[in-house]
């Protein structure tokens, strides 16, 4: 099989029609340059150049040839700065982890500017709730997440990026839209969408705590995981929801959002998180990228 560097030689050669010209734009000398398009002609059991004292010339073989030749040549070079790129963190790809409400805004922010600043790398997203990120982090299924807290784990470096309050969401009919601002005490007795402790732990255990301590206790219609699912129950009417402020960016018609008085004011994290050990190249320069977008 030939070389990759008699490769080189038969294309310069061929270009230039010159021996001399060739060489010098190889930066070797002339005797070198011939052997290895002697050996690449021995190799292929064919005549690619042919020679006189005054001139060289293609000969139909060597013609079909360049075209091969040059196609295999900038394939070589294309693998070496692809390489290259990736060993740097300039190209490869990075799987990101999201809960469904992150995908509302969040995502496509990251993504949009991705697209402009890293072009070469591929992003992979995959919309898990917080707990099967965890998992997928440990097993490397992706490499950057965006969970809920607490992650009390040494293998996570993590960085809160987003905090925001809670609003509740009321359907078409509740006396409770003409209230500017509501507050725990506003739940006493009253119907409420609530989230399930299995699959929305965080938010499960954020309202019940909100509630104990204002000594308040709702009426529980109905437990749901997803926030997307929650609001659909409250546009059918079932009953009011509470739900991070960022979920109003899916305009659900005929639900009305009002703000809800917590101590604190944003109760609502987000963090993103990745592994410690994580050897992918192409992560640290994504974990800027996120960082900017998001502050």
């Amino acid at each position: 099989m030939f070389e990759l560097s008699q490769l080189r030689c038969f294309v310069a050669a061929a270009e230039e029609l010159h021996f001399g010209r060739a060489a010098q734009r190889l930066n070797m000398t002339q005797s070198p340059l011939s052997r290895q398009i002697q050996l690449l002609e021995r190799i292929l059991d064919v005549t690619l150049l042919e020679r006189t004292s005054r001139q060289v010339s293609l000969t139909p073989a060597g013609r079909v040839f360049l075209i091969e030749a040059r196609r295999i040549t900038r394939l070589a070079e294309s693998a070496q700065l692809s390489a290259r790129r990736v060993a740097k963190g300039d190209a490869g790809r990075v799987a990101i982890g999201f809960t469904a409400v992150s995908g509302y805004h969040l995502v496509p922010q990251i993504v949009a500017q991705a697209r402009a600043s890293l072009p070469n790398i591929d992003l992979e997203l995959r919309e898990m709730v917080t707990t099967d990120q965890i998992d997928a982090l440990l097993t490397g299924l992706i490499d950057v997440g965006f969970v809920r807290p607490p992650l009390d784990r040494q293998e996570f470096e993590t960085l809160c990026v987003l905090v925001e309050p809670l609003v509740v969401a009321l359907p078409a009919g509740d006396t409770r839209q003409a209230m500017a601002e509501l507050t725990p005490a506003d739940f006493d007795g009253q119907p409420l969408i609530m989230y399930s402790r299995q699959g929305a732990g965080y938010f499960h255990q954020m309202l019940m705590r909100l509630f104990e301590e204002a000594d308040v206790a709702p009426l529980y219609v109905q437990h749901v995981t997803q926030i997307h699912s929650m609001l659909g129950l409250v546009h059918a009417g079932l009953a009011a929801a509470v739900v991070p402020e960022s979920a109003m960016g899916l305009h659900m018609h005929d639900v009305q959002f009002r703000r809800l008085a917590t101590e604190p004011e944003k109760p609502v994290e987000l963090h993103m998180v990745w592994r410690r050990n994580n050897r992918n190249p192409a992560l640290e320069p994504m974990r800027r990228l996120c960082a900017e977008t998001l502050r």
